[in-house]
């Protein structure tokens, strides 16, 4: 990969994580200003204020509820089901033709080309996805040998945008005793030839955010939030 293509998809990422997932991400929070986004666990609601800011204030319940939204399920939700977006969109130059398979490359570490499924993250799939993996590996295995084409065992595989190997769910695990199972840095550098690019990958979505600066939206959601909470009784 040349210099010029490694900005390219930096900056093509930059533009899909803003577009795509930043703004969506940004107006998910702005909903949040009203109890009834939230499914109250009235034994837990106060307790949880109570834990993390030592009190339960309003405030502090508002926080409670709020925080867990927005810096987990709602961008990890988001995230996910932008995948295919980003294979499209910021990986077009690797994008696959054949059925089943959603990036076509040549591995920068054996220099052979690769079929591969790309997931979002370390825990991402389940039992049914194994099998529909497999099923499609096997039928592009099957295809080769009928059109004699060059596919070694491990050219069929599964990327996984981040994580570790460690941090694996057993379903990959599972996945990975038939196919080579590439995570976070290592599908990165297979991918582009540049063992620092899931790095600088990380640092070009926080500067989306950086850019964006939401955090008077998030206080002012909070702060309404608040209001109507000192209205309720739990």
């Amino acid at each position: 990969m040349t210099e010029s293509e490694r900005q390219n998809i930096l900056e093509q990422a930059k533009t899909f994580f803003k577009d795509r997932i930043a703004k969506k991400h940004k107006e998910n929070t702005i909903k949040l200003s009203s109890l009834n986004k939230f499914n109250i666990n009235p034994f837990t609601y106060k307790y949880l204020a109570q834990f993390a800011f030592g009190d339960s204030s309003p405030e502090s319940m508002a926080k409670a509820l709020v925080y867990p939204r927005v810096l987990g399920t709602s961008i990890s939700t988001t995230f996910g089901t932008q995948l295919q977006y980003f294979c499209n969109e910021v990986l077009s130059s690797y994008a696959s033709t054949t059925s089943g398979i959603d990036i076509e490359f040549v591995d920068a570490i054996d220099g052979r080309r690769k079929y591969c499924q790309v997931k979002a993250g370390p825990t991402t799939i389940n039992h049914d996805d194994v099998e529909t993996i497999r099923n499609h590996f096997k039928s592009i295995r099957n295809l080769a040998r009928t059109n004699h084409l060059d596919l070694g065992y491990g050219d069929c595989v599964v990327g996984v945008f981040y994580g570790t190997t460690s941090s694996l769910s057993q379903s990959y695990k599972r996945l990975s005793e038939e196919f080579p199972v590439f995570v976070g840095v290592e599908f990165w550098y297979r991918l582009t030839g540049d063992h620092n690019f899931y790095y600088d990958l990380i640092d070009a979505f926080a500067e989306v955010a950086a850019e964006m600066d939401s955090s008077t939206a998030l206080d002012e959601v909070i702060k309404q939030l608040a209001q109507e909470i000192g209205r309720q009784a739990y």
